[in-house]
């Protein structure tokens, strides 16, 4: 493809002049650099160099591949300069961007046709003029935590001068009507078809024009068109699999012989599926998390107003909605969503499961729930998948609950089931509004010891060897009621 910018006008092209960036992006991968959020970059990881040149065979030749969906947006404000940016300084080989075009024919980097999910202000971009959506942020702190600064909304050509070159761009049409505007402009840069990926649901029609040009086409299947995968599957060279897929819908993928990336990736348990199914890559939300097997902090960062990678309510379906919210000044986090909550500590975990403490402390800020209602953790969960305390789980484990009358109890519950069996008890005072309740849970390889600490202290033991698993989460185990706060999480 020719690698000289062309110009035009009107609302299908924006192919003005420009030069690559490549060397302010490679400043972007220094260790330690500041974000715009005031969180320090992770140091790159083996998976790219700095200084290095990806193309897709480069990325298709590593297993597993990674693809930083939304520039990993459980991270960074999605499709942002700033996600993309610490994206790859991480080492990660390829970005995923979503495209929409504005009614004067300026390319942004927006998942919606609409800025009412996050921007600052509600439009709809192909009905708004690029200098009146230039003014509209991204604004992420109900996802990522107050203090994450809203960021810009990126134009794509900013992007892409400054990592077509270097990386895979996987790339998609949200307004399905710019194919033609959009090819256009990657076919201006250099070694285009080297570095791009033209991305789309597996039921869309632009997969042809991309093909004629030269471009590889990644067709994503839903739920809904999943099980005719004959009908689409000839027009793709990469498949995409929800992570939702049953094994025999992810097996059948496979089967085709075509590499299969599944999306999109937020657990470690989601990668680890995959992967015993056979699928290669991983359009992935979490990467610093996700990339890597082992715990980022012994203690949480609360006090950060930033949620750690890691850190997850049970689903991510919902947005921001069963997101806990951070309190800064009391350096802790408030549950209380409607309904069974669960809060994964993925940044402490997994935790030595032969031998470790759990420390924590709660507090009703305000009203008490009913005094048979509780809180507490899950503890000993082999993987990440979420655990919910009177909710059928996937994975078994133990919970650890304080009731609001002052009982502390300890369940064993396997997989599949709904109650769990009590294995230890003991009876303590009875919670008071705004008093800060300290515990702690110590795991050795022939007990368990469960104990609140304060002016008295009660404990128990038990001798239960059951679940030894590395993972936990901070639990809310009452459909209504009030908010229960967490603050001094650990893990010895």
């Amino acid at each position: 493809m020719g690698s000289v910018h062309s110009s035009g006008s009107g609302r299908t092209a924006e192919l003005g002049r420009r030069g690559f960036l490549l060397g302010g992006a490679s400043l972007l991968l220094l260790t330690g650099c500041r974000t715009g959020q005031g969180a320090t970059v992770a140091e790159p990881s083996a998976l790219g160099v700095s200084g290095a040149v990806h193309t897709v065979d480069d990325l298709l030749s590593t297993s597993p591949f990674y693809v930083a969906h939304r520039g990993s947006g459980d991270n960074w404000a999605e499709h942002t300069m700033d996600a993309y940016s610490n994206a790859i300084a991480l080492g990660v080989k390829a970005i995923e961007v979503s495209v929409n075009v504005t009614r004067d024919g300026v390319m942004v980097c927006h998942h919606d046709q609409t800025t009412r999910r996050l921007g600052t202000s509600e439009v709809e971009i192909a009905a708004t003029d690029w200098s009146e959506l230039s003014k509209i942020e991204i604004d992420a702190r109900g996802w990522i935590g107050p203090a994450y600064l809203p960021q810009p909304i990126a134009r794509l050509t900013d992007v892409l001068d400054a990592y077509a070159g270097t990386h895979v761009i996987f790339i998609e049409d949200k307004q399905a009507e710019n194919t033609k505007a959009l090819l256009d402009l990657l076919d201006t840069y250099e070694d285009s078809t080297a570095h791009f990926v033209w991305k789309q649901w597996a039921g869309a029609k632009q997969y042809k024009e991309a093909s004629r040009r030269g471009y590889r086409v990644w067709g994503y299947f839903s739920r809904d068109i999943i099980g005719r995968i004959d009908e689409f599957v000839d027009r793709f060279d990469y498949l995409g699999v929800p992570v939702e897929a049953t094994d025999d819908e992810v097996t059948r993928l496979v089967s085709t012989g075509k590499p299969v990336i599944a999306w999109e990736v937020h657990r470690r348990a989601s990668r680890d599926r995959m992967l015993a199914l056979g699928v290669r890559g991983m359009m992935c939300s979490n990467l610093p998390y996700v990339m890597s097997a082992t715990s980022r902090a012994r203690t949480d960062a609360f006090a950060d107003g930033l949620r750690m990678a890691g850190d997850l309510p049970w689903t991510t379906s919902k947005g921001a909605a069963y997101q806990p919210k951070f309190d800064v000044l009391t350096s802790s986090l408030s549950i209380g969503a409607t309904g069974l909550q669960s809060y994964l500590m993925g940044s402490l975990c997994p935790v030595d499961a032969t031998s470790y403490t759990i420390a924590f402390e709660l507090q009703w800020p305000g009203e008490l729930p009913e005094g048979f209602q509780h809180v507490g953790i899950a503890f000993g969960q082999p993987d990440d998948r979420p655990y919910r305390v009177r909710v059928e789980s996937d994975v078994p484990g133990y919970h650890v609950i304080m009731r609001a009358n002052g009982m502390l109890e300890l369940f064993s519950r396997p997989a599949g089931v709904l109650d769990g069996i009590m294995v230890g008890s003991v009876r303590t005072s009875p919670a008071q509004s705004g008093e800060w309740m300290q515990f702690t849970v110590e795991v050795s390889p022939e007990r368990i010891r469960v104990s609140r600490l304060g002016l008295s202290k009660w404990q128990f033991e038990v001798p239960d060897t059951t679940y030894r698993g590395g993972y936990f989460s901070l639990c809310k185990n009452y459909r209504k009621g009030p908010p229960i706060r967490f603050r001094a999480v650990s893990v010895a």
